[in-house]
């Protein structure tokens, strides 16, 4: 009796290590598997058996992940300070390297982009980076790719989210934007002034070279006149009128 309870028993406890040794490796993910821990070889997507106590296994997501780099205190090249953060896509492409070359790939990665972020755009003005985020990111990206390819991880892009500029520069820039809209607008106007005198002088041109087209134009302008509420009005008689009138009184 002792020994068929204690058999009973026996078997529970394989059948219960046999079923806690099933894992499930789902498509977007890999395993590794350790004997002793010494690596033993890939568990692939599917139902997959480790031996309790003598194994253990890591699984992997070999999905592309967003890492959100924060903020950034950075100095420019002419030496202002903004803070910069940045997005970074990555993915796992050997799971291997990803987990015996590295203690932890995911901290490793980031805290990598932040050190490249910040020499990056210690290496450009403040107007490059304001205007070339491109540029910047695709400079980051290479750089971090290079570093954590030993690690089996691929750097898919790297784009800055978000700077931001000190107050007084803020202050500064605005100033130098309005006087820029200013100047922009003097110009609009002296242009707009040039081709009416032009068109003044032409006009003026045409005038003269037909008599009596200068009293058409007074009386133009005096019927103009007639439909202001001003309690002044002052005319501007031409000489030719003048000298029409004097010519009748003689």
């Amino acid at each position: 009796m002792i020994i068929t309870i204690t058999l009973t028993i026996i078997a529970i406890v394989i059948i219960l290590l046999l079923i806690t040794g099933l894992k499930v490796v789902n498509e977007y993910e890999r395993g590794i598997k350790f004997t002793f821990g010494a690596y033993s070889g890939m568990m692939q997507p599917g139902l997959r058996f480790v031996f309790p106590i003598i194994q253990f296994w890591q699984k992997v997501d070999i999905r592309t992940t967003v890492v959100d780099v924060p903020d950034q205190d950075t100095i420019t090249k002419d030496n202002v300070t903004v803070q910069v953060n940045a997005v970074l896509y990555y993915s796992v492409v050997d799971t291997k390297k990803a987990v015996l070359e590295v203690q932890d790939y995911v901290y490793a990665t980031s805290q990598l982009a932040q050190t490249t972020m910040r020499d990056v755009v210690g290496e450009a003005s403040l107007d490059e980076v304001l205007s070339k985020r491109d540029i910047i990111g695709a400079r980051i990206k290479q750089i971090v790719d290079k570093e954590t390819d030993p690690w089996g991880i691929k750097i898919e892009g790297v784009e800055l989210k978000h700077i931001e500029l000190p107050s007084d520069m803020k202050r500064v820039m605005a100033k130098e934007a309005e006087a820029e809209r200013e100047k922009r607008a003097v110009i609009i106007k002296a242009e707009g002034e040039i081709d009416a005198a032009k068109n003044l002088a032409k006009a003026a041109h045409k005038l003269s070279m037909i008599p009596g087209s200068m009293h058409i134009r007074t009386l133009h302008s005096i019927d103009d006149l007639s439909s202001d509420k001003s309690n002044t009005t002052i005319y501007a008689v031409p000489t030719e009128l003048l000298r029409m009138i004097e010519r009748i009184g003689k």
